[in-house]
């Protein structure tokens, strides 16, 4: 069928040679190709004015797609596409007479799927640690090379070094037959240096004639570590290591890192701190930085999730809460993560529940205490089978 479409079409527009004096159209927008997200409307306009007081007429047509809705009058055509989807992509004609003249223009619609969905593994990077990382884009179209690409940037210029080891695109579960993709890109990471710097970010971008888009998600690099210490504390009271974005400016909660000198305030860069203002049993975490007016904190990572805790911003301070059955039985342990803005400084903590030794030899006790009742038992039956009056 589009075979037979594409052979069609040269003979049509070869009848519709375009008109000498006396007419021209005119069409808005102008560009023979235009892009249109999905969801979103556009209106195309056609009008065509004749010579020597002809009357003209114009109509849209639609040569392998729907048309759309038109509204056609003397001298002018409008045509609306209303809420576009995937499938009202395709070529629309405008066609046009003065007399026995005629006149035409083309427009190809295209339609695209680009909303910011995207995700990142691991969410965190461990220099030394982390060599790969992959991000995924869901529910993009088109997904060709020449119109999606992905890469890994430091600030705004792609990470130097960086290799990029395979591209996957997968077709998205779909109710309706509007096809939507899923691509994931895997990167080889190169060193990233001493110190390392503080984020990264996956970039995606959609280049369409006369549209270019971009979405970004940072991948925060935790500094100063290698590796995440082993399950070694059992309460939440005991010391907890915070690691600023830098190593000169690492600090530890109990006791807490003493404030700058005065005289000194203005020189140092300013960095957020992560203190533990939580009661037994529940976590409630803070994130400040002492910086002076016009920045903010927010927190940006959490064992689990950020979805599973409360948190409560209010510029210089950021509070992260637990419900107090989170924080039980060794999960979840791991990072918490809070970023400084401006700047973009970093704060990290890392957290072990306060029971985290303890479910093992709970478990011992409460099957010793079973074993003990059951020879009880067995010792009480014994006696009393020996005892009993004999009749």
């Amino acid at each position: 069928m589009e075979q037979g479409l594409a052979l069609l079409l040269p003979l049509f527009l070869g009848l519709l040679q375009p008109g000498h004096a006396g007419g021209r159209l005119e069409v808005e927008p102008p560009e023979p190709e235009v892009a249109v997200a999905v969801g979103e409307s556009r209106q195309f306009a056609c009008r065509l004015a004749c010579a020597d007081g002809q009357v003209a007429s114009v109509q849209w047509r639609g040569l392998d797609t729907s048309l759309g809705s038109v509204k056609s009058g003397t001298g002018s055509s409008v045509l609306w596409v209303h809420n576009a989807s995937l499938s009202a992509a395709g070529t629309r004609m405008c066609v046009g007479y003065c007399g026995k003249r005629s006149f035409h223009h083309t427009v190809n619609l295209l339609v695209f799927a680009f909303p910011d969905q995207l995700t990142v593994s691991p969410e965190s990077l461990v220099p030394g640690r982390d060599r790969e990382v992959a991000c995924t884009a869901h529910n993009v179209s088109p997904a060709r090379p020449d119109v999606f690409s992905m890469s890994l940037l430091l600030g705004d210029q792609e990470l130097e070094g960086v290799q990029t080891l395979d591209r996957d695109v997968m077709e998205e579960p779909q109710e309706d037959e509007d096809p939507l993709f899923q691509v994931t890109e895997r990167w080889l990471l190169p060193p990233l240096g001493i110190p390392a710097p503080p984020t990264l970010h996956c970039q995606v971008t959609m280049s369409l004639p006369g549209l270019e888009l971009s979405h970004r998600r940072t991948i925060p690099v935790l500094q100063g570590l290698t590796s995440p210490e082993p399950c070694v504390t059992t309460s939440l009271e005991s010391p907890i290591t915070t690691s600023p974005e830098t190593p000169e400016q690492t600090s530890t909660h109990s006791p807490r890192s003493p404030d700058p000198e005065p005289g000194n305030s203005s020189t140092r860069p300013c960095h957020p701190e992560i203190h533990q203002v939580s009661a037994l049993g529940t976590l409630e975490l803070l994130c400040e930085a002492a910086c002076g007016p016009g920045v903010a904190v927010h927190w940006t990572q959490a064992p689990g999730g950020l979805a599973a805790y409360k948190t409560r911003e209010a510029g210089a301070q950021a509070w992260l809460t637990s419900g107090s059955t989170l924080w039980t039985e060794c999960h979840p342990e791991g990072w918490f993560q809070c970023r400084l803005d401006p700047g973009g400084q970093m704060a990290n903590l890392y957290l072990v529940p306060e029971t985290c030794s303890l479910p093992a030899s709970a478990a011992l006790w409460t099957g010793s205490l079973v074993l003990g009742l059951l020879l009880l038992v067995f010792l009480i039956y014994r006696l009393w089978k020996r005892c009993r009056p004999t009749s």
